[in-house]
């Protein structure tokens, strides 16, 4: 890419170790999924389901072992340093002031914004709007662009454990991610499978027609105000109308 600082970004998001986890062969069992997360919970510790009849446990080393995730490090993002966050918020921000962590997605540069989104929707599998940047989402960008260490394996286990626990507010996701697990297990018949839309797989044309898309936003002047309407002014009756005692 010519984009320095989007090469940059994806240099920081490859060391964090989670290359394997954003980047596993994109095919999916849709039908299968549906029921994984129907029949799915957690029992002693394990994602657990029944799929055609067949019961499947998933372990956290299972996980780590399929996807070559991070097993040591932070377990929590409020236990990253201050200072590195007051430095990351100035790293990622648009104007140079550090940005806010309930603002919008335009305080930043065009390639942590990129950065955002890929986090919002492959990592924490968020419910609601992918334009504001959210404590947990510059949380996570602050420990990999500043190059915190995390333990990725143990906080995608506990999203994937909230996931199949009923009444939890966590949407489901990490469809290609589940696939190649449940392809491991024997003896295990799976739907038909489909390839994930190529529009949703980061190339570097799909970077481009996102940079194209989302970098002027940042260097307008956007107001949350509402627009006032004007009222339009009727033109005064011809007769008046009798009064009312």
């Amino acid at each position: 890419m010519d984009n320095a600082g989007m090469v940059e970004m994806f240099e920081s998001l490859v060391s964090t170790g989670l290359k394997g986890f954003l980047g596993y062969p994109a095919v999916i069992h849709e039908a299968t999924l549906l029921e994984f997360f129907e029949k799915g919970s957690v029992r002693d510790g394990l994602v657990v389901s029944t799929i055609n009849g067949m019961t499947v446990d998933i372990s956290e080393q299972l996980l780590a072992e399929t996807f070559e995730l991070p097993m040591e490090g932070l377990t929590d993002f409020s236990k990253i340093p201050k200072d590195i966050l007051f430095d990351a918020s100035s790293i990622v921000s648009q104007s140079g002031e550090p940005v806010s962590t309930s603002g919008k997605k335009r305080e930043m540069t065009i390639e942590f914004r990129l950065l955002c989104d890929i986090l919002a929707k492959t990592i924490s599998v968020k419910v609601g709007s992918f334009d504001a940047i959210t404590q947990e989402k510059f949380l996570m960008i602050a420990a990999i662009t500043c190059g915190v260490r995390i333990n990725w394996n143990r906080l995608l286990f506990n999203i994937l454990k909230d996931m199949v626990t009923p009444g939890s507010r966590q949407a489901k996701g990490y469809a290609i991610q589940i696939s190649p697990l449940l392809e491991n297990v024997s003896n295990l018949e799976l739907s038909e499978s489909s390839e994930f839309p190529t529009s949703k797989i980061l190339t570097e044309k799909t970077v481009h027609r996102y940079v194209v898309l989302n970098d002027k936003v940042g260097m307008e002047d956007v107001t949350d105000e509402p627009r006032v309407k004007k009222t339009p002014v009727r033109k005064a009756a011809s007769k008046k109308r009798p009064a009312v005692c």
